[in-house]
């Protein structure tokens, strides 16, 4: 785990659509602060791709991530779908719900590529939300595959408001989902995910260079709950926990 960052004052956001309310996690964990990585597109490193710094640029605020938005390509990632719940709260609140916060959400596509980076005249799977006035915003991506050395996760980064983060660097959290196992198992071995199955093959959450040193209680809060099938595809929940 790494070091926070600063949140920066709330300004009016507009807010996403409203989803289903679903209650938050029942012990009001807060998640740990994770690395970013070496492809976050946030302004904090450099880039081969079309920007360094995806969180500026018209379009990056999107519910639906599949498909690049830069520079005309309208190019859609492969792969299985799910529609993910993430709801936030506020953990010094007894996980009263946080709404007008905003979330940039990441991850690789079915081959362990990033777009603006392995790919890098591509924009899929990259998006920011915010949060509704039940502290849930909902993204629709694809199920991501597992790369060499590290478990299967999706990066996401929060703000205090939409303002914030298309402002760049100025994230109140930075942190990663963890996928359900079970998931991976049963997506890796449907078609187009061949190589992700023997990757997942030789990785767990405990020998991960991310999530292997978080306690159950965390880990259990960063892992996405999913229900679904790799044919039909899969509705997910997940928590953020925050203290404020």
């Amino acid at each position: 785990m790494i070091s926070s960052t600063t949140a920066t004052p709330t300004p009016s956001p507009t807010p996403s659509p409203t989803p289903t309310p679903t209650s938050a996690a029942s012990g009001c964990v807060a998640d740990p602060v994770e690395t970013n990585g070496p492809y976050p597109a946030d302004g904090t490193n450099t880039a081969p791709g079309l920007t360094s710094n995806v969180l500026t640029q018209s379009g990056i605020v999107r519910s639906d991530i599949r498909s690049s938005f830069l520079n005309g390509s309208t190019t859609t990632a492969p792969g299985v779908s799910v529609t993910l719940s993430i709801t936030v709260v506020d953990v010094n609140q007894s996980c009263a719900a946080l709404p007008g916060f905003a979330l940039y959400v990441w991850h690789c596509d079915r081959d362990g590529h990033y777009s603006l980076y392995d790919v890098p005249a591509e924009s899929w799977l990259r998006g920011v939300l915010v949060t509704d006035t039940n502290g849930q915003a909902v993204v629709t991506t694809i199920f991501p595959g597992c790369y060499s050395g590290r478990y299967p996760h999706v990066h996401f980064e929060l703000f205090s408001s939409l303002s914030a983060a298309t402002g760049g660097r100025y994230a109140a959290l930075i942190s990663q989902f963890a996928m359900p196992a079970d998931a991976c198992n049963t997506v890796y071995a449907s078609s187009g995910y061949t190589t992700s199955a023997s990757n997942f093959a030789r990785i767990s959450t405990a020998s991960d260079n991310v999530f292997g040193d978080n306690s159950a209680a965390q880990l259990a809060q960063q892992t996405i709950k999913m229900t679904g099938n790799a044919t039909d595809g899969y509705t997910a929940s997940v928590v953020v926990g925050i203290a404020r």
